[in-house]
């Protein structure tokens, strides 16, 4: 394993210093990245939230992975532009996730404005599913609506439920390092394809560009295919991949030219 490189170590000791002092001196709203609707949005956010946590392991797990392939990376391009990397795939993440989850958001608030005019419980069931909602422990709910649909308290019940959806909804935040961390892993993995990797959840060594693949591939599905009660921020995952590889090959025509 090599030592950890200059800019790593300043990256990690600040995303550490932005988790254990969130709340403490500043509230977590401030910084991380809520929807351009929502009150609590900011545009410093698209960059602040990179280095917001919202758990130890959602921390460590991005931290880990930055110490893990960073260090060879900033030895490879040096410190400015690891770090200028690092946030333009951190940015371009943001940008890809707000740009989904804003269609994603007006899908819902659609469906709600179509709901408060004819509240039916199919209508109210498909609501539900759209937003993502884990249906675990409102089965009985949804049984005694489809049973009696006109009856008022029901209808009233489904009705605050729906609009209290659709503001969690706007004013859920976005935050971690993964979207940067992720185009970390697209870099190593186009700039060092055959490193054999062995990783702890699968112990055979992996090619980098193997690896890279199907991590990417999962995301793409994982996305596509959000499962109820998925919270994590998998078009983020993307979006720092995607960036990743437009500013390598825009780094490398620029090389290719100058030479």
């Amino acid at each position: 394993m090599p030592p950890i490189t200059p800019m790593v170590r300043n990256l990690l000791i600040l995303n550490v210093l932005m988790y254990f002092f969130t709340d403490r001196l500043f509230p977590q709203e401030l910084f991380a990245l809520h929807d351009i609707r929502s009150d609590l949005f900011r545009p410093h956010q698209f960059v602040t939230h990179m280095f917001m946590h919202g758990n130890i392991m959602h921390l460590f797990g991005n931290m880990f992975s930055l110490f893990i392939f960073g260090p060879l990376l900033e030895r490879y391009w040096g410190e400015m532009r690891f770090l200028t990397f690092y946030l333009i795939t951190g940015l371009g993440a943001s940008l890809l996730y707000s740009a989904v989850r804003f269609y994603e958001i007006s899908q819902v608030i659609d469906g709600v404005a179509l709901f408060m005019q004819n509240p039916d419980p199919i209508d109210f069931k498909n609501l539900l599913e759209t937003a993502g909602v884990n249906l675990r422990g409102m089965e009985s709910f949804l049984v005694e609506f489809n049973r009696n649909p006109t009856d008022p308290q029901l209808v009233t019940q489904a009705k605050a439920f729906s609009e209290r959806l659709s503001d969690v909804m706007v004013n859920s935040p976005m935050l971690g390092a993964s979207g940067a961390v992720f185009g970390i892993l697209m870099a190593f993995g186009m700039l060092f394809p055959n490193t054999e990797l062995m990783l702890l959840f699968f112990p055979i060594p992996i090619k980098a560009k193997y690896f890279v693949l199907m991590y990417g591939a999962f995301e793409v599905y994982s996305g596509l295919n959000r499962m109820p009660g998925d919270n994590v921020a998998h078009f983020a995952h993307l979006g720092g991949m995607l960036f990743a590889y437009i500013l390598l090959k825009l780094w490398e025509r620029k090389r290719d030219n100058f030479y």
